[in-house]
């Protein structure tokens, strides 16, 4: 009879976690003790901790107009480097393993480079090197394209390549190692009584990464949600290894047993406000203000109207991300004739803050707590936006640790 087979276990190290011979080493002993808890096991590598900025500061000195395919093939090296290191040094503690560049998997992706999505994985080369016994060490971040060049996935793109593989190989379980032990009510740089969650549901990790939590990239946890991967958030420079490990495990909302209200506070420097002001009030503003911005590639995010008491002009209140301000601005103003707006207003020194918890689907009074915290604390709130299981709050920058640790209190999340 054929053995029966292995479970099959995705880790995933980031850039500081390879950033050196010893650390990589680290790496490999981590990968030896879960290969002996009876895994088979999938490795995947970010470049060394800098290497990518290294490799991109070079392509943009050769030249500031580079072809974007080149930059791929240049960007996507750093990777291929830790891979081969980590494999060699699996072998020298005799674990069999063989590196795979995304293109040798193949990890097939759309021709959109420098921030490619993944279309699919084949995984039938590395079953058939399980099957031998052989640890798998990929390059993550990176792919081909449908007309056969490397690509790469964009920002966070090894934690995509990781999830993404965990999927294709039905792996029980996806680890993700890096400088931190786990996801925290909020930032413990802030608040020094944030707790370390045991638990998070995918759409609660989905809007914590979204909304300033750099814990997890926000395409790694869609590809989770998606797919179902269990997801564990670990520090590489914790020796306790094996299935009860003390992270975070991202998961389904029906494995967690104690539903919390609100599980988490997240906050984003990210925001850039923008005010129309005395816009006329009629028919298609709207579309007006926010087609040519969507045109241009701008996210809009928070969005606020105030219209004035005679009911003819108002105010159009919307947040972008800093990276998009200027373009924003130009954007608005190449379309004032058709807008018609007095002036435009802007702030940068402000601070989205939320809150976040699959409770709030179930319970009421949330918001009124949010609220009732910043006014005592006499924070003024500038935008709000909700959905089904966050409130934000737009805030003067200033106020930012102040409104976090308040509400991180005020919602019972302080450790004992």
């Amino acid at each position: 009879m054929p053995a029966a087979s292995k479970p099959i276990l995705v880790m995933k190290f980031g850039g500081t976690s390879v950033a050196g011979i010893e650390r990589i080493r680290k790496v490999a002993a981590l990968v030896k003790r879960q290969v002996a808890n009876g895994y088979d096991v999938a490795v995947v590598v970010s470049a060394m901790s800098g290497e990518t900025n290294k490799l991109v500061g070079f392509t943009r000195e050769a030249s500031a107009l580079h072809d974007a395919r080149e930059y791929d093939a240049i960007a996507s090296t750093g990777e291929n480097v830790t891979a081969g290191l980590t494999a060699i040094a699996l072998d020298a503690i005799g674990v069999p393993a063989r590196s795979w560049a995304g293109w040798q998997v193949p990890i097939q992706t759309d021709g959109v480079h420098g921030s490619a999505s993944i279309l699919d994985i084949g995984t039938e080369g590395i079953k058939d090197r399980f099957a031998q016994g052989i640890v798998a060490v990929i390059a993550g971040f990176q792919g081909i394209s449908p007309e056969g060049r490397v690509t790469t996935l964009g920002r966070g793109g090894s934690d995509t390549s990781a999830v993404a593989l965990a999927a294709a190989l039905g792996a029980a379980r996806c680890d993700i190692y890096t400088d931190v032990d786990g996801v925290y009510t909020t930032d413990p740089r802030i608040v020094s009584k944030a707790r370390k969650l045991d638990r998070i549901s995918y759409e609660e990790m989905l809007e914590m990464a979204s909304l300033g939590a750099k814990v997890l990239q926000t395409r790694s946890v869609e590809v989770a949600m998606i797919h179902r991967v269990k997801t564990q958030v670990l520090s590489s420079f914790d020796d306790s290894v094996g299935d009860n490990l003390p992270g975070t495990l991202v998961c389904d909302e029906d494995e967690i047993m104690e539903k919390r209200l609100v599980t988490g506070v997240a906050y984003s420097r990210d925001e850039a406000k923008i005010t129309l002001v005395r816009v006329p009030d009629k028919p298609g503003i709207a579309a007006a203000i926010f087609s040519p911005l969507a045109d241009s590639g701008i996210n809009v995010d928070m969005i606020v109207q105030n219209v004035s008491d005679d009911g003819r002009t108002t105010d159009m209140t919307f947040t972008t991300g800093k990276a998009d301000f200027d373009r924003a601005i130009k954007v608005l103003n190449d379309n004032a004739p058709h807008i018609a707006f007095e002036r435009i207003s802007t702030d940068q020194n402000v601070v989205k803050v939320s809150v976040i918890g699959v409770g709030m689907r179930t319970h009421a009074g949330v918001a009124q707590t949010m609220f009732r915290t910043l006014a005592e604390k006499g924070i003024n709130i500038l935008v709000i936006s909700t959905s089904e299981i966050k409130v934000s709050v737009l805030i003067g920058a200033d106020y930012t640790e102040l409104a976090v640790r308040a509400l991180h209190t005020a919602y019972g999340l302080d450790a004992e």
